[in-house]
């Protein structure tokens, strides 16, 4: 099976859709086939950006979190040049989307040879290269059913009153006597309730979610008090991202939620951006370049901490399917994109993947980045799953960093009712949550101070290994033992 919306191997209540064999295929009609084509350019002549002046391009908070850090706006914080912009929009080119830090276009053809032809008919162009192909549609009775993790039963609708939604969380009180719900364990391992008993649940910190859908985010009242700064969709800009996909809405919840004796996350003082990068239709390494254009701006609009459960290794179009030698962090846009995250001074929390029990095995990209905290899966008694993917990187280094329960974790679903789901792409919020309560707490810290210090108070890390990285850390200690 193909895998890029993390890593959700199984869930509860939710139920899948079925077609009876009686059930006659639809007629399909078939879309004009598009070409997306990334250009590389050569450089950023032409550019409407100065470095003196960065509040053109950057919010203010995301200013001051670089000055805070000690970090210069440099070449990559620069808008794409707007004059060769311009010139590909004269010939008649669409841009979908582009990516300032890799100083990469992407452009849409009809002609996928002139999209070809793109740098030999370009001097800025230094190289063109097909990312994604329209996919041909498939009538319902040829579609595979439950291949995408965020599909929904087919009578599940969006509700218009949250009526029965406070029924569902009222019975969910009558049958949970923990503070934290659900979830009381999945916090409780990263001894994240002394945290918040100090005083430390992620206020004053802005997290970003790359994902994919968050069905019912904005209606279901269990979610009511989760504060959303905005939303984007990278990949259809025109369309709702709570209506399609529930993935995101689940890793929101891990962390966001804030109902005593339901589900309470690991950080609900935090404020959060929701976007979209995932394209549930298709495998194509397009996701790749709309993941870097949501990553640019969630740090342009000043996100300090964003959580990622998504992952690219195997794509519809074999030739395109990663090879481990590249897993060094830098030879896919994507993991070079994630790769600067720290050097803008943002921490970036990367799901490991849901490869170890499969013929792969390793972590998928981003989750070979430099300088993030990449995260694997445990069950609730702390034992690695057989599904978390393994490290290390191509280049030696300690993969996964560090671990969280990534089993039968307590999620939000697009009803409103709480149910449990497993893989690395709920590992991944949980830990990031308790990062916001440790920043909130440790504001003078870097952030690349602050992630070694979370390695260094994970539970293996002096005999970090593949399976575990360095461990799972221990919040509240590290809180104890920082540089006040």
């Amino acid at each position: 099976m193909k895998k890029s919306i993390l890593f959700l191997l199984g869930m509860f209540f939710l139920g899948m859709p079925s077609v009876s064999a009686q059930e006659q295929p639809e007629k399909v009609e078939a879309k004009p086939v598009v070409y997306r084509f990334r250009l590389q350019l050569t450089d950023k002549k032409g550019t409407k950006g100065k470095l003196n002046k960065p509040e053109a391009y950057l919010s203010q908070k995301a200013i001051e979190r670089r000055k805070k850090q000690g970090l210069g706006i440099d070449s990559t914080d620069l808008p794409i040049s707007e004059k060769y912009l311009s010139k590909l929009r004269k010939d008649g080119l669409k841009i979908h989307c582009v990516s300032k830090w890799n100083n990469t276009v992407v452009v849409e053809v009809a002609d996928s040879l002139y999209g070809e032809q793109l740098a030999a008919n370009y001097p800025f162009v230094s190289s063109s290269r097909c990312i994604y192909i329209t996919p041909r549609p498939k009538p319902v009775a040829d579609r595979p059913q439950g291949r995408r993790p965020q599909a929904q039963p087919q009578n599940q609708q969006r509700p218009a009153q949250p009526r029965d939604r406070r029924d569902l969380v009222t019975n969910a009180l009558d049958t949970v006597a923990d503070f934290y719900g659900t979830g009381q364990n999945q916090i409780e391992q990263l001894n994240g309730v002394k945290m918040h008993n100090a005083g430390f649940n992620g206020a004053g910190i802005t997290i970003g979610i790359l994902d994919g859908g968050y069905t019912n985010a904005d209606v279901v009242s269990v979610l009511d008090n989760v504060e959303i700064l905005g939303t984007r969709n990278f990949v259809n800009p025109e369309e709702d991202i709570y209506g399609a996909g529930s993935h995101g809405l689940m890793v929101l919840s891990c962390m966001g939620t804030n109902k005593p004796n339901v589900l309470v996350g690991t950080a609900p003082g935090a404020k959060f951006w929701l976007l979209v990068s995932e394209d549930g239709g298709s495998e194509q390494l397009a996701e790749e370049d709309y993941w870097a254009a949501g990553i640019e701006y969630a740090d342009s609009v000043g996100c300090d901490v964003v959580n990622t459960s998504l992952g690219y290794n195997d794509f519809d179009n074999d030739i395109d399917d990663t090879k481990y030698y590249e897993m060094d962090g830098h030879q896919h846009l994507i993991s070079n994109s994630a790769s600067l995250c720290a050097k803008k001074g943002m921490i970036l929390c990367v799901s490991a993947g849901n490869s170890g029990d499969d013929r792969w095995h390793k972590l998928t990209p981003p989750a070979d980045a430099e300088d993030v905290l990449t995260v694997g899966a445990l069950t609730a008694e702390g034992v690695n799953t057989t599904f978390s993917s393994l490290g290390y990187s191509a280049d030696g280094r300690v993969k996964p960093d560090v671990t969280a329960q990534g089993q039968a974790c307590a999620v939000v679903t697009p009803s409103g009712t709480v149910g449990r789901a497993s893989g690395t792409s709920f590992a991944s919020p949980i830990l990031c949550g308790m990062v916001a309560c440790l920043w909130q707490a440790l504001p003078h810290y870097t952030a690349l101070e602050l992630m070694q210090l979370i390695r260094e108070h994970g539970h293996n890390f002096a005999h970090p290994d593949e399976v575990y990285g360095f461990g799972t850390p221990d919040f509240f200690q590290a809180y104890l033992d920082a540089k006040k």
